[in-house]
């Protein structure tokens, strides 16, 4: 047997899994509190003993260690652009990408006021894009200028229109900003480059994550941590569409995970019109799609999933609800995150939620069609992705995984008659049950073939 140890160092929760590469199985998980206040080594200590009993071999040898982490509440990022839906939103898709979390984004110029919030929000990078090539340098640097009168040595990656280079450079190199200049991520109008971006903000990640508490005791025993956990998970939404040289993927994927504080929506898929007379238009797609909703979660951010979605939405699945009592619910779990359901009703309270959060979170993962009227006919111009044809979507988290109504909850996200969202419409639906995403998308990279047969065996459809 050769066997391999999968860590997963969260924010909350250190996880652990372990894999007999041989035999292409899993062995055991098991999961402790991560431990950031004294030692993040504590929490994995105690996992560890856990799945060493689980798995009854205390004396297994683990031949190789790969980690992830969103230790330390994750990676949180400010994106700063010129248009919202141009370098902005072209920022925000680099940042995602990378796993990160994005507090705020600015745009049109930044103002003083902007500053001294940024030092309040305390950011891990800043993310500073404006203008395409050849384009409008006067934003972008104007930008950067205020940004030189930061207290705090905030790490700066500039995206932007490379010709403003030479100036953000010499004023940045007379600060303690630490600063790094990459390729523009939107070059030209509604072209998106992302990948550069990405790798300079997931190396950063790698070098700050190692400030946790215990971390480089971490890296010591099991090696260096691979890569941030949302990475992970995209990672093994990517093999599983794409598959391998010798094992074949499902195509196009979506990976939907629930949580506490956020719904994250993760589409493998290049979303294009079937239809060739369908125009696209805005920005560019990439393949691979991270969306992060900060205001749709199940505990944490109940009352911020409540101020998006307003009664009518829960009334429609609780008709028999007083707007009081549902107020009185989410205020409840938002206070109380660490809340299990007991009751019938609690139970059906929370999935409605899980339903909520699901279909709100693909209204704005998805494309949207704009109709144009000519004398002759009605033209059509798709913008963002069309899920229609996209054959599998995952579940991941809590309220999806110890559900009776998983299935239900899922087939929220489907498309319905006159919807103007380009939703899904015959996918399978799928269950990580085992919690193994982001363990395989650790595995991948190193065993591409046998993390694609683990999912495929232990993924549970629907």
């Amino acid at each position: 047997m050769t066997a391999c140890l999968l860590i997963d160092f969260g924010s909350t929760y250190t996880k652990l899994t372990a894999v007999d590469l041989t035999q292409e199985i899993i062995l055991g998980t098991s999961k402790s509190k991560t431990t950031i206040e004294t030692s993040i080594m504590d929490g994995f200590y105690t996992a560890k003993k856990e799945l060493l009993e689980k798995i009854d071999q205390p004396n297994i040898e683990f031949k190789h260690h790969f980690a992830c982490s969103s230790a330390r509440g994750g990676f949180r990022m400010i994106a700063i652009g010129l248009s919202p839906t141009l370098t902005t939103e072209a920022a925000k898709r680099a940042a995602l990408g990378a796993g990160t979390r994005i507090l705020k984004v600015y745009s049109y110029g930044l103002k003083k006021e902007d500053i001294v919030e940024i030092e309040t929000l305390n950011p891990d990078i800043i993310l500073v894009c404006g203008g395409t090539n050849g384009g409008n340098t006067e934003g972008i640097i104007n930008d950067t200028k205020l940004l030189t009168s930061l207290r705090q040595p905030f790490p700066l990656v500039v995206a932007g229109n490379e010709e403003a280079y030479p100036i953000i450079e010499e004023l940045l190199k007379t600060t303690n900003l630490p600063y790094y200049l990459t390729e523009n991520v939107m070059p030209q109008i509604n072209v998106l480059n992302d990948q550069p971006t990405r790798e300079i903000l997931r190396d950063i990640f790698m070098k700050k994550i190692v400030e946790a508490k215990g971390m480089d005791t971490a890296e010591k025993e099991i090696g260096n941590i691979l890569m941030p956990t949302p990475t992970a998970v995209l990672h093994a939404a990517e093999l599983l569409a794409n598959g391998t040289a010798t094992e074949n993927g499902l195509d196009s994927v979506l990976v939907i995970d629930i949580g506490g504080a956020t719904t994250d929506l993760h589409s493998i898929g290049d979303g294009k019109p079937s239809n060739p007379e369908i125009r696209m238009e805005g920005l560019q797609e990439p393949n691979s799609k991270r969306t992060v909703e900060g205001d749709l979660g199940m505990r944490y951010s109940a009352l911020s999933l409540l101020e998006s979605v307003k009664y009518k939405k829960f009334n429609h699945y609780l008709p028999d609800m007083e707007e009081e009592d549902i107020y009185r619910a989410c205020a409840f779990r938002s206070t109380h995150p660490e809340m299990v359901a007991k009751t019938t009703g609690e139970t059906n309270f929370d999935e409605v939620m899980g339903k909520i959060a699901i279909e709100t979170a693909f209204n704005r993962h998805a494309g949207s069609y704009r109709r144009e009227p000519t004398p002759s006919r009605i033209l059509l111009y798709q913008t963002g992705k069309d899920l229609g044809a996209f054959d599998a979507i995952i579940g991941t988290g809590g309220i999806l995984i110890h559900s009776k109504k998983s299935e239900e909850m899922m087939a929220a996200c489907l498309r319905v008659e006159n919807d103007s969202y380009l939703k899904p419409i015959q996918p399978n639906f799928y269950l990580d049950q085992s919690y193994i995403l982001s363990a395989m998308g650790l595995l991948s990279d190193k065993f591409p073939d046998i993390a694609l047969r683990i999912l495929k065996k232990y993924l549970v459809k629907l």
